[in-house]
């Protein structure tokens, strides 16, 4: 078999995506051909269309961004074994750790420092993401899905994956146990399936919280969390750690307010933003003993009330992408147990000459048409 062309959707530049035709080697002994069959928009894909760059992370040459993706199986490697079949739909793992460090070998490989992930600048050359019509993929990080599981739904398994991992991150102290009280800073897609794994885990009360009251309305009607409490930004961007303090201790007692906690806060607290000022009202909003989980990805460095967290005995706990978790991503999703999952998908645009499209709504709160703009998925066409 040789090489064949393909095309991709390149970033080369701030703004600046491009298809390019691109060559394609057969699968290695080891891997899956697959046609993609649907990509949807993280945050990371719109960091780097914005800024070319995430973070301290920067672009340094061409890459195609995308990488909560499915597809279908076009050719097998050599070396797999008859579990593989041309035909065969999957969901795609796409980080790929060096599975021989010891960080791996615990069963951590989210944090192996060798790690490979779709879409990421991280890594040196740029490992490119699922916004091409053909991919290779080890067949290791291929997961099977159910006939009746869409290919749509398949691309929300990789940010379902991190909620499930936040979750998970939990369970060391109780603090997401049956009956529990959890709050949600962020109702974005990741916060909106956080709040739908609180509840499969037991949580009574799930509240969430926002500025975009469209969200939290949305949260709140589908079934991702019991309550939704809308907190505006503040009339005057706060300029000195004292003023920040004061907005976040301010944030918190309405929270816990409506928690019904005041002076205490809530069991779990799951925050999906990353801003600074989050993460302090977060601090301050769980229970004494209870857990606040980092989910959203935040600058490197940020001014935290840490007495407060130790006095209270918070426990700060950080959640990275996720391992693991896949074969309960794809049962969850198979038996139906979050029923509007595919709502959170907003908006679909078909075809790499639809990506640029794409990406601008998802840089939108809404449309032209007022509609709210949550994730956005960029569907490929069968060949």
């Amino acid at each position: 078999m040789s090489s064949k062309s393909v095309k991709a959707s390149v970033l080369h530049g701030v703004k600046d995506l491009r298809i390019d035709s691109v060559s394609l080697p057969p699968p290695g002994p080891l891997d899956l051909q697959i046609d993609v069959r649907s990509t949807t928009l993280c945050g990371s894909d719109l960091h780097y269309y914005h800024h070319y760059r995430l973070g301290d992370i920067l672009v340094n040459s061409p890459m195609a961004p995308g990488h909560e993706a499915s597809g279908i199986v076009t050719s097998v490697g050599d070396s797999l074994t008859s579990d593989w079949s041309v035909g065969d739909r999957v969901a795609l793992e796409v980080g790929l750790p060096c599975e021989n460090c010891d960080t791996c070998k615990g069963g951590q490989y989210n944090l192996c420092a060798g790690m490979r992930f779709r879409s990421s600048a991280k890594s040196t050359p740029h490992f490119w993401g699922t916004l091409q019509e053909t991919i290779n993929h080890p067949a290791k990080w291929c997961h099977k899905l159910p006939p009746h599981v869409s290919y749509a739904t398949a691309s929300l398994l990789e940010p379902l994956s991190v909620a499930i991992h936040s979750t998970r991150r939990t369970l060391r102290n109780g603090s997401l146990a049956p009956g529990s009280t959890v709050l949600i800073i962020g109702a974005g897609a990741v916060g909106l399936l956080v709040g739908a794994m609180a509840k499969l885990s037991g949580a009574s009360r799930i509240i969430i919280t926002d500025i975009n009251e469209g969200r939290t309305d949305f949260a709140v009607k589908e079934g991702f969390a019991t309550q939704g409490i809308v907190v505006p930004p503040p009339a005057k961007r706060p300029e000195t750690i004292e003023e920040k303090l004061a907005i976040a201790k301010e944030n918190a007692a309405t929270l816990t307010k409506a928690v019904g906690r005041e002076g205490s806060g809530a069991d779990a607290t799951f925050e999906c933003t990353g801003m600074e000022t989050c993460v302090q009202t977060g601090i301050y909003a769980t229970r004494p003993g209870g857990t606040l989980v980092l989910v959203g990805m935040g600058v490197p460095i940020q001014t935290l009330p840490i007495s407060a967290a130790a006095l209270r005995e918070v426990d700060i706990v950080g959640s990275f992408r996720y391992a693991n978790t896949y074969p309960a991503g794809i049962e969850i999703v198979s038996k139906g147990l979050i029923p509007n999952l595919e709502k959170i998908i907003t908006h679909t645009y078909h075809g790499l000459s639809q990506v640029g499209d794409a990406f601008s709504m998802a840089s939108r709160q809404r449309d032209d048409e007022g509609n709210l703009v949550i994730k956005v998925e960029c569907s490929m066409p069968e060949k």
